[in-house]
């Protein structure tokens, strides 16, 4: 990878790599996973936009959400919050699921959420929280089993929102990056 892209996230910046899809598309690859200050920069940045909405509860993906959501929830001074998984674990067979194409993903791919957090969003404002939002499937998908659990979806919020995501009135995030 030799090309980056600088990205400004409220005073923070990063050089993201600009990798290539095998549709050709080059995304700016953002990455959380074992970066504990910029995790908590954007959580905490992010739950203050997300604050004014009152949440009850945050929703998430695994993997790049996980500790996004985990700080956020923190700083919104919640003890729980969702994760949808993309494999259904044994202690998942009482719990709903919703499928979504995305694209980062070839393949059609299944969220699932567990009993216990169908529990914890039923009758709750849900925060849907995510890394990047790009199209708008994952976000879509986890709009769906949230509703789908019986929350009402108060928010989305993203730390990025990538390519044509900038134009959403309907989202929080802290800043944009293009598609190549």
């Amino acid at each position: 990878m030799d090309k980056f892209y600088k990205v400004d996230i409220c005073g923070r910046v990063e050089e993201l790599p600009v990798m290539k899809l095998p549709s050709g598309v080059g995304i700016c690859f953002f990455n959380l996973h074992g970066n504990v200050e910029l995790t908590e920069h954007c959580a905490k940045k992010l739950a203050e936009r997300v604050k004014k909405y009152a949440p009850d509860v945050i929703l998430t993906a695994e993997s790049k959400g996980l500790q996004l959501a985990h700080c956020m929830a923190r700083e919104l001074g919640h003890s729980m919050y969702a994760v949808a998984r993309k494999s259904k674990k044994l202690y998942m067979q009482d719990g709903i699921s919703v499928d979504v194409k995305t694209i980062t993903t070839e393949e059609k791919q299944t969220l699932y959420l567990s009993a216990h957090d169908v529990n914890l969003l039923r009758g709750k404002k849900v925060a849907v929280v995510d890394d990047v939002i790009s199209t708008g499937a994952a976000n879509a998908a986890l709009c769906a089993l949230a509703e789908k659990a019986g929350g009402e979806v108060v928010c989305r919020a993203f730390v990025l929102a990538e390519g044509d995501a900038k134009d959403r009135t309907d989202v929080e995030y802290l800043a944009t990056i293009p598609l190549m």
